[in-house]
């Protein structure tokens, strides 16, 4: 992704996992967006273990923020879109914009041989989006 378009990207993605280190419960947290910058790194703020993705790793939160991305660009449409649910009564449709609301969304990858849960919190474009 080139550097002009991370930095046209408004939205704040945070991203959070567990630190790795077995005895440190804490929590890791940075900016999707940065990790397209070529000098990235982040650091537990408990134990201060020092994190450089590698280049595969960095391609897949990479995609993800493509993903958030293409949402955003198509939040003007959201209100008209909904996920249909087949219930015994019938159909029930849920608005997506409301799905992006309520449902937790998170990617899991391999990191150094473990499966690691990356917690994804995006900040919408607007106040008015998702009401």
């Amino acid at each position: 992704m080139s550097n002009e378009a991370v930095e046209s990207i408004q939205a704040k993605a945070q991203v959070d996992f567990e630190c790795l280190e077995d005895a440190c419960k804490g929590i890791v947290k940075f900016n999707l967006v940065d990790v397209a910058k070529k000098s990235f790194n982040v650091s537990c703020p408990s134990c201060r273990k020092l994190y450089d993705f590698n280049n595969d790793l960095r391609e897949k939160l990479n995609k993800l923020l493509r993903l958030i991305m293409a949402v955003r660009e198509a939040e003007s449409i959201l209100g008209d879109c909904n996920v249909s649910v087949n219930v015994p009564g019938g159909e029930v449709k849920i608005p997506y914009a409301l799905l992006l609301t309520r449902l937790n969304t998170m990617i899991t990858l391999n990191v150094g041989g473990k499966k690691v849960d990356f917690h994804l919190w995006v900040e919408p474009s607007s106040p008015d989006t998702f009401r």
